[in-house]
C-alpha cells in the first residue's frame, strides 16, 4: 500500500511521460552481432529483422554495458576488435552508417551528453566533440582509469561529470569542462559500501547515477561523487543492467533471468516488484524508450531479444520475442519513431 501511495504522488509529476507510455509502433530496436565482421541488427516492435548493416569494424566485446547508445536519431556502436565506434543515423524508416570514429583503446561502452560522445575503453575514457550528428574523429579530452585492468564496465553522463564502473570494485567520476570535454583525473567515489563486489551497470538522470553492485546483489545511488543509498535486490540475484523512466527503475538480473521494478524518488530506491518479467537467458543489456523495454539475453551460444510494452503503472507485457540470434550479440537500444 505504501508503494501505491508513492506512485500516486509521483505519477502526476511525470505527466507527459506517463501519457506517452503506449509502445511506439514506429520504433526501431537495435543490437550488434558482436562478430568478427560486426553488424548492426535492426528490428521492428513485432520482432522482425528489418535491416542488417555492417559497422565496418570488429566485435568481440563482453562483460560490459552500454555497448550501444541512442541519442535522438543517432546510434553509437562499439567495435572492440578494431578500436573504433560506428555512428548510424535514422533517416525515414531505416538506419544508415554515417561515420566510423577511431578510439585510442578498445571501446567497451559509449554515452552521449554535453555535446560530446564519451567512449570508455579498457584503460581510459575519452571525449569526442559533436556538431549536430557529426562526431570529431579526434578526442578533445582523455584520462586514465583508476585501475585500467581491463574490467571497465560502463560510462554514463551525470551533471558536469562522468560516472564510470570498473568491475574490480571501483566506481569513479571524471569532471567535465564547461564545454563538455573531459577535464582532470578520475576520482574514486566516496562512501562505497564495504561489501562492494563487481560494480557494473548504470543509468544517470540529472545529478543522480544509479549503479548496480552485481555480485553484492545491490543497487546504489551516486550523487556528487558520493554513494547516498544502497538497496538490496531481494530474491533476485546479480542485478547487472539498468533502465529508468519516470519513477520506475528496471534492473535486469543475471543469473535470475528476470527484470525487477523499483520506485525511485529523492534518495529512495524501493523495490516494487521483485519479478516484473522473466527472460529466456541471462540478460546482458536493457533499454527503455518509446513506451517499451528491450532486453538482450544470452543462453549458451545464442542470444534472445525481447520487447515489452510498459503501462502507466510500470507493468511489463511481452510484445514479441525476436527470432533467436546466433552468437553473443552485444548491447541494445531503441530509436523512437518520432526521431
Amino acid at each position: 500500500m505504501q508503494i501505491r501511495r508513492i506512485f500516486k504522488i509521483l505519477l502526476p509529476l511525470v505527466g507527459a511521460a506517463s501519457a506517452a507510455l503506449a509502445a511506439d509502433p514506429d520504433a526501431l530496436i537495435v543490437t550488434a552481432s558482436n562478430t568478427a565482421s560486426n553488424q548492426l541488427l535492426v528490428y521492428n516492435p513485432t520482432g522482425q529483422l528489418v535491416q542488417t548493416l555492417a559497422t565496418k569494424g570488429q566485435g568481440g566485446v563482453s562483460g560490459n554495458a552500454g555497448g550501444i547508445e541512442v541519442n535522438g536519431s543517432l546510434v553509437a556502436v562499439v567495435n572492440y576488435g578494431s578500436n573504433n565506434v560506428s555512428l548510424f543515423e535514422r533517416i525515414g524508416d531505416g538506419l544508415h552508417l554515417a561515420q566510423v570514429v577511431p578510439t585510442v583503446t578498445k571501446p567497451v561502452s559509449v554515452a552521449f551528453g554535453s555535446g560530446h560522445l564519451y567512449v570508455l575503453g579498457a584503460t581510459q575514457v575519452e571525449s569526442h566533440w559533436m556538431f549536430g550528428p557529426f562526431v570529431s574523429s579526434s578526442a578533445d579530452g582523455a584520462t586514465k582509469l583508476l585501475l585500467g585492468d581491463g574490467s571497465a564496465a560502463q560510462v554514463v553522463v551525470a551533471q558536469n561529470q562522468l560516472v564510470i564502473t570498473e568491475k574490480s570494485n571501483v566506481v569513479e567520476t571524471v569532471n567535465l569542462s564547461s564545454d563538455g570535454a573531459i577535464s582532470g583525473s578520475a576520482t574514486l567515489v566516496k562512501n562505497i559500501p564495504a561489501n562492494v563486489n563487481a560494480p557494473f551497470g548504470m543509468f544517470a538522470r540529472g545529478n543522480d547515477a544509479y549503479v548496480t553492485i552485481a555480485h553484492a546483489n545491490e543497487i546504489s545511488l551516486v550523487r556528487n561523487g558520493t554513494v547516498l543509498t544502497v538497496t538490496p535486490s531481494g530474491t533476485q540475484m546479480a542485478p547487472c543492467w539498468l533502465a529508468l523512466e519516470g519513477p520506475f527503475l528496471f534492473s535486469s538480473n543475471s543469473p535470475s533471468m528476470s527484470i525487477s521494478r523499483y520506485a525511485v524518488y529523492g534518495q529512495k530506491i524501493v523495490q516494487d516488484a521483485a519479478v516484473a518479467a522473466t527472460l529466456n537467458g541471462d540478460p546482458t543489456d536493457i533499454a527503455y524508450a518509446g513506451g517499451m523495454i528491450a532486453v538482450i539475453d544470452g543462453s549458451g551460444s545464442v542470444t534472445h531479444l525481447s520487447m515489452f510494452s510498459v503501462d502507466e503503472d510500470g507493468n511489463l507485457m511481452l510484445m514479441q520475442a525476436a527470432d533467436t540470434i546466433a552468437g553473443a550479440a552485444n548491447g541494445v537500444g531503441i530509436v523512437r519513431g518520432d526521431q
